[in-house]
């Protein structure tokens, strides 16, 4: 079970996906599958609204994969139903990045999905877990 810490993040970022088609399944549920999709859409909007992106992490040689992710199904998502993406963030990296979601649609008050994803700071020449770069450190306190 996720248990989300209870204090304030440090960021809360939120993202609308709009479920398409051929993300459901025969019942016409957004695809469990697709929700880890959805969470890193969200999470590459949520750094470049720190100001940053991706591109330019990875230009500095640092890679983020993913080391963890356990999501928790609620109730489903149906075709063409606008979602909310939230991501949290409750405390600086170091070497690992951990992030928190929550799944909104408008009209339901509880969350369709939690999840937690973990990532590690890797330096992409020696494949090995890194500090977080200041540049990334200081777009986020600038957050």
């Amino acid at each position: 079970m996720i248990q989300l810490p209870d204090r304030s993040p440090i960021i809360s970022y939120t993202h609308s996906i709009r479920s398409r088609y051929s993300e459901t399944d025969k019942m016409g549920y957004v695809y469990y599958g697709r929700y880890l999709e959805y969470f890193e859409v969200a999470r590459t909007e949520m750094i470049r609204s720190m100001g940053l992106s991706y591109s330019e992490l990875e230009e500095q040689g640092i890679m983020l994969p993913v080391i963890h992710a356990e999501l928790e199904y609620k109730n489903p998502v149906y075709y063409d139903v606008e979602m909310q993406i939230e991501v949290l963030v409750f405390e600086e990296p170091s070497v690992r990045l951990q992030t928190y979601y929550k799944v909104h649609t408008n009209g339901q008050q509880s969350p369709h999905v939690i999840g937690e994803v973990t990532l590690c700071f890797m330096n992409e020449e020696t494949r090995r877990p890194c500090r977080a770069p200041k540049l990334f450190l200081d777009q986020l306190k600038k957050g």
